[in-house]
């Protein structure tokens, strides 16, 4: 595929095969965005893992200190006082088999994020094939099947990202938009990278990170410097 100028310009600033330190690879990525739109931040890691061994599939969320820049509307399925306090903490949509009935039947999708209640599950998984394409099935794991409905709702508008590993053993999230203070998209890759060194399971043997690497939205990747992290 033929890149276009602008990119092609971009790339120049990055020095082939050089590991930045995350300080210098925020900057580059800032400098190298190539869009009109205020692009996002991606970060992409390469771990050392055996996705095919349960314990080594990593998968989870975590609220980012400086949020992403990007408000989510989250659908909370969830019935009796649960459905109040949901729509209190500001969920965008509340409800219960209703709901279900609507994604069903009208191929409703006006929302980013569902947070159910464990006792919805069972009707929710009869859409399961719709909801699972899509990354839309919440999951214990990642905090969307709660019966803290409030904590859940107020941790996406805040800023969560979820994340998890792909068949190659890579993970890659938002964290943030190129507007941000070059600080704060530090600081929530900080914030990032911990939780997944933390995550490193008993069983890998040898290097755990093989690569981590940061770009904006069509915009060029920058490798870091794994040392420049706290491990």
């Amino acid at each position: 595929m033929k890149k276009g100028k602008k990119y092609v310009e971009a790339a120049a600033k990055i020095e082939r095969g050089r590991a930045y330190t995350k300080e210098e690879a925020i900057k580059l990525v800032k400098e190298t965005s190539t869009t009109k739109f205020d692009s996002s931040v991606e970060i992409a890691i390469r771990l050392n893992l055996d996705t095919k061994k349960a314990d080594q599939q990593l998968r989870g969320a975590i609220v980012l200190p400086n949020g992403t820049g990007k408000s989510k509307k989250v659908l909370v399925l969830a019935k009796g006082t649960l459905a109040t306090t949901a729509k209190e903490a500001g969920a965008d949509y509340v409800g219960d088999t209703d709901m279900i009935d609507k994604i069903a039947n009208e191929n409703w999708f006006d929302f980013d994020v569902i947070v159910a209640t464990p006792d919805m599950m069972p009707a929710l998984g009869k859409i399961g094939k719709v909801l699972g394409p899509k990354g839309l099935m919440p999951n214990p794991k990642t905090g969307t099947v709660t019966m803290d409905v409030k904590k859940a709702v107020e941790d996406i508008k805040k800023g969560r990202v979820e994340y998890r590993t792909d068949s190659y053993g890579n993970i890659a999230t938002i964290i943030g938009k190129v507007s941000f203070d070059e600080a704060k998209l530090v600081e929530n890759m900080d914030a990032f990278v911990s939780l997944i060194l933390k995550a490193k399971p008993s069983s890998v043997k040898g290097t755990y990170v093989k690569n981590i690497a940061v770009s904006s939205t069509m915009g060029p990747s920058v490798k870091i410097d794994i040392n420049s992290f706290d491990k």
